[in-house]
């Protein structure tokens, strides 16, 4: 495993170059100018749709026609290869809890659908939980290129070390957005909480340093590039769980360096010497942190609210 991530390209197999149109081009994005990203967006995905289908690509025609619903609200969208789109579900300008899903392996334009459905459970629960008074958003943040999940890539930081600095770039964005002027003081900034999921804590753990978020939940992680908690450098509070049938459990805690490549991910992050805030899961496997009803996803709207008493443990 370790040769093959070193000597193989780390690019992983090539997403056949689908015709798509470059990104909309528009100005930084405000609470002001939120309905006008949405639309130019969604008008971006139609055009992305079109081509595809011209194309002869079926699937990625339906997918990006999906997306151009008058419903759908984009922050970004880019059809071009494997994809990348960052959707809002909630008021985000106003909300005081804001939820950001950080996605794992094998996530694309291809296969959005699955995050969308985490994110849109947390958001359902979020709304039926929330506080009178709180104002709730969920952004799902497909805002790196993923690796495969039998890939070469998956065992390296590759992706997520070009990933960090897109999504660090991302929350000081958010953080400027929903600084409506003249309705917030700085004591009532809303709370980020930062969900990532397998290889998407891997992303999290290289952008954590200085990162403007309150909570970082690690969930199904591989590890995050470091042994401790501490050595995240985040002032937020640091989260790990782990479901009973998650395979992700077998996976290795080594990290090598080898020809100038990070091969693994370090200690577990579910390990007490981690000194991450250890949360109950449940029993559910990989792709079940976000189902209804689960432990996980209970401790999860939990942990956006800031009901941080709460959180159930093991």
């Amino acid at each position: 495993m370790i040769t093959g991530a070193v000597v193989l390209p780390l690019s992983g197999a090539a997403r056949a170059e689908i015709p798509a149109p470059s990104p909309a081009a528009l100005p930084p994005v405000t609470a002001a100018t939120l309905e006008e990203t949405y639309e130019a967006n969604r008008a971006n995905a139609a055009e992305a749709s079109r081509m595809a289908a011209e194309y002869g690509d079926r699937e990625r025609a339906a997918a990006d026609r999906e997306m151009a619903d008058p419903s759908r609200r984009f922050l970004s969208f880019d059809g071009r290869g494997f994809g990348l789109a960052t959707e809002v579900f909630g008021d985000l300008a106003h909300a005081d809890r804001i939820a950001v899903l950080v996605p794992g392996s094998d996530t694309s334009i291809d296969t959005y659908d699955r995050f969308r459905d985490t994110a849109r459970a947390l958001h359902q629960r979020l709304t039926r939980e929330v506080p009178r008074g709180t104002r709730t958003a969920v952004v799902a943040w497909l805002g790196y290129q993923t690796p495969g999940t039998v890939s070469t890539t998956v065992t390296t930081t590759t992706r997520a070390e070009k990933a960090a600095p897109e999504l660090r770039s991302f929350i000081r964005q958010l953080r400027a957005l929903t600084a409506v002027e003249g309705t917030r003081t700085p004591e009532q900034r809303p709370r980020i909480s930062l969900l990532c999921h397998s290889y998407g804590s891997v992303v999290c753990g290289r952008a954590a340093s200085g990162l403007d978020v309150d909570d970082i939940a690690l969930i199904g992680s591989p590890g995050t590039g470091v042994d401790t908690a501490a050595a995240l450098h985040t002032r937020a509070r640091v989260w790990a769980a782990r479901g009973g049938e998650d395979w992700v459990a077998e996976v290795p805690h080594i990290r090598i360096d080898v020809l100038g490549t990070t091969v693994g991910f370090g200690t577990d992050p579910m390990s007490p010497s981690f000194g991450a805030r250890v949360f109950a899961a449940g029993d559910g496997g990989h792709s079940d942190y976000f189902r209804p009803g689960s432990p996980s996803l209970a401790n999860l709207t939990r942990i956006v609210l800031g009901e941080t008493s709460e959180v159930t443990h093991d």
